[in-house]
C-alpha cells in the first residue's frame, strides 16, 4: 500500500512486479468490461428505432466512447503494451466519456418520474458544474505524478482522485435517491394490475441499490489505496451500470406517463420493447 507521497500503484510501472492473481483479476475485469460494452452497443443500435435525445446519445457516448477505450487504455497500461503517454490519454478520453456522462444517463430517466423543470435544469447545471470541479485538476495531477513524479505531484494526484471519485459517487447517489422516490410515488398512482407495480417496484429499487453498493465498493478500494484495482474495477463496474440502466428501460417506458415528457426530446419514444 503506498503512502502519500508515493506514486500510485500501477500508474507507472502498471502491474509488472504484482501477482499473477492480480494479473488475472485484472484482465478478466477490463476483458468482461470490453465484451459487455460492445454487447450493449449492439442492442442499443437494435433497440431504437431513432438514433437521437439526450438519453440515447448519453448511453451511446459512456459506452462506446467511453468504457470500451477506458477500459482498452488500462490494458495497455497495466500490462505495459505501449507508450505510457497513449493508454493515459486513452484513459482519460474514457473517463471523461464514462463517468460523468453516466451521470446524465440518471438524469435523462428522470424525465419519465420527474417533471419540474426548475429542478431537472438545476441537477443539469450541478452535473456540468461536478464534472469541471472534478475533471481538470485530476486530469492535470495525474499527468504530473506521471511523469514529473514529485512528491508535491503525486500528494496532489491522490487527493484529486479521491475527491473526484467521491464527488461523481455522491452525485449519482443523490440522482438514483430522486429517481427512487419518484418512481415509488408514481408507481403508488398509477393504475396498473398490482402484482406487476410491486414487480416494477422492486427490480428498480434492486437496480438502484446494486447501483449504490457499486459506487461504495470503488470508493473502498480507493481509500484503500488500490489503485491499480480499483481503476480495472471501475471499467467492470460502468459496463454493468450501463446494461442495467438499459435493461430496465423498457419498464419504465410503459411505466410512465407520457403526456408530461413527449416534448422534452429525450428519445424515450423511439424505444422498442
Amino acid at each position: 500500500m503506498d503512502g502519500p507521497n508515493d506514486v500510485p500503484a500501477g500508474l507507472i510501472r502498471g502491474v509488472q512486479d504484482s501477482s499473477l492473481s492480480v494479473k488475472v483479476a485484472i484482465g478478466v475485469f477490463l476483458s468482461i468490461a470490453l465484451y459487455n460494452a460492445t454487447e450493449l452497443m449492439f442492442l442499443i443500435l437494435l433497440r431504437f428505432r431513432r438514433y437521437h435525445g439526450l438519453y440515447f446519445w448519453s448511453i451511446t457516448i459512456s459506452t462506446f466512447v467511453g468504457v470500451i477505450p477506458f477500459a482498452i487504455g488500462s490494458l495497455l497500461h497495466f500490462f505495459a503494451a505501449g507508450p505510457l503517454v497513449l493508454s493515459l490519454v486513452l484513459t482519460v478520453i474514457g473517463f471523461y466519456a464514462m463517468v460523468p456522462v453516466q451521470s446524465l444517463v440518471l438524469y435523462s430517466r428522470l424525465h419519465l418520474v420527474f417533471y419540474h423543470e426548475r429542478i431537472l435544469r438545476a441537477i443539469l447545471y450541478g452535473i456540468v458544474t461536478t464534472a469541471i470541479l472534478f475533471l481538470i485538476p485530476t486530469t492535470v495531477t495525474m499527468f504530473g505524478s506521471a511523469f514529473v513524479r514529485s512528491h508535491s505531484w503525486n500528494k496532489s494526484y491522490q487527493i484529486a482522485e479521491k475527491l473526484q471519485l467521491t464527488g461523481f459517487s455522491v452525485q449519482e447517489l443523490l440522482i438514483s435517491s430522486l429517481y427512487i422516490f419518484q418512481t415509488i410515488k408514481l408507481l403508488r398512482i398509477n393504475p396498473m394490475q398490482g402484482r406487476r407495480r410491486k414487480n416494477i417496484m422492486y427490480e428498480l429499487l434492486a437496480l438502484n441499490l446494486v447501483v449504490m453498493l457499486m459506487d461504495v465498493s470503488l470508493l473502498v478500494m480507493e481509500y484503500l489505496n488500490i489503485y491499480y484495482m480499483q481503476v480495472s474495477f471501475k471499467a467492470l463496474v460502468y459496463s454493468v451500470k450501463l446494461k442495467m440502466e438499459f435493461a430496465v428501460l423498457g419498464k419504465l417506458v410503459s411505466l410512465a406517463d407520457p403526456s408530461q415528457h413527449q416534448d422534452l426530446d429525450s428519445g424515450f419514444s423511439d424505444y422498442t420493447t
